[in-house]
């Protein structure tokens, strides 16, 4: 663990030239069941991991001029398309053809540990327990998050197959996902769409692989958007689900499901006590970032 929280640090001191001012703190606050996370003082997000939630996510996100990015959960209950997609998660289907992506099987919360509660970043380290229809782990995540004062969030994910051998499936749904706010949806005429490599809208860009994909769209009459980043690390290139209804998520997984068939399906099976690592970040901005801009930050990320 002390290796992963050095790796983090050193990404921390290469990403933070681009964070803004040295006085730029980002605080995070615990209480019972959720994590509070500010900005310079003004509310970012909340991580909530209360053991009752079907998997643990960040919500609400909110801007610097609190404009909320992310659609609205109302309650646990929500009634809306897919209820599934709260706020900022980590999850995926057909884990041994558990489908925790749709939350058929339960991601439990079974520790929180603030390693730097103040900084840029402050960095949380969280471990999540995926169970089985018996109860039972099949493998143990330990995530470490840390969070920069230009609200990016950079993940660092173990997985360690606890249970047997676990067979992650080709599917379409996983992993680190987003739910943007549905003034920003593409389908609405609203939501713009791009990728590292120039591919444009959610045809071009949904299912390809790239340094990131980018999805800017209107709060309240400003714009804002969202970036996802893939590390060049990870044991595969990841594909993008990115949707015009809002949905923004990148996986390693499915490479028959994100080819529509044209590439052959891929399961992948890792042994019992092995482990798999996989980094991401995702970057929330005021108006249009420019092309350079984002892969000046795709650098720092994956250096």
């Amino acid at each position: 663990m002390k290796l992963k929280v050095l790796i983090v640090c050193m990404f921390a001191t290469v990403v933070l030239a681009n964070t803004g001012r040295a006085a730029d703190l980002v605080q995070l606050n615990r209480t019972e069941n959720a994590v509070a996370v500010t900005v310079n003082g003004k509310e970012f997000t909340s991580f909530l991991f209360a053991k009752i939630l079907p998997k643990p996510y960040f919500f609400p996100v909110k801007t610097a001029d609190n404009a909320m990015i992310t659609r609205p959960i109302v309650g646990e209950n929500y009634k809306g398309d897919h209820p599934h997609h709260k706020g900022i998660w980590v999850s995926v289907d057909e884990v041994n053809e558990i489908k925790f992506w749709a939350e058929k099987g339960k991601i439990e919360n079974r520790g929180v540990e603030l390693v730097t509660a103040q900084g840029n970043p402050a960095i949380m380290r969280v471990t999540n327990h995926w169970l089985n229809s018996q109860g039972g782990d099949v493998m143990i995540e330990t995530t470490t998050i840390a969070i920069f004062a230009n609200r990016m969030l950079a993940y660092d994910i173990q997985f360690k197959m606890v249970g047997g051998d676990v067979n992650f499936r080709d599917t379409k749904e996983g992993l680190l996902g987003f739910r943007l706010a549905e003034s920003q949806r593409e389908d609405k005429g609203a939501g713009k769409v791009t990728n590292a490599d120039g591919k444009k809208g959610t045809k071009e860009c949904w299912g390809q692989r790239s340094a990131w994909v980018d999805y800017t769209g209107p709060v309240d009459g400003k714009e804002y958007g969202v970036t996802i980043f893939d590390h060049p690390g990870n044991f595969r290139p990841s594909r993008y689900h990115v949707r015009d209804y809002g949905l923004f998520s990148v996986s390693p997984f499915g490479e028959k499901a994100y080819t529509n068939g044209k590439e052959p399906e891929v399961n992948d099976v890792f042994k019992k006590d092995s482990e798999l690592r996989l980094r991401y970040a995702i970057y929330f901005h005021d108006g249009v970032v420019a092309a350079n801009e984002l892969n000046a930050l795709a650098t720092k990320f994956t250096k």
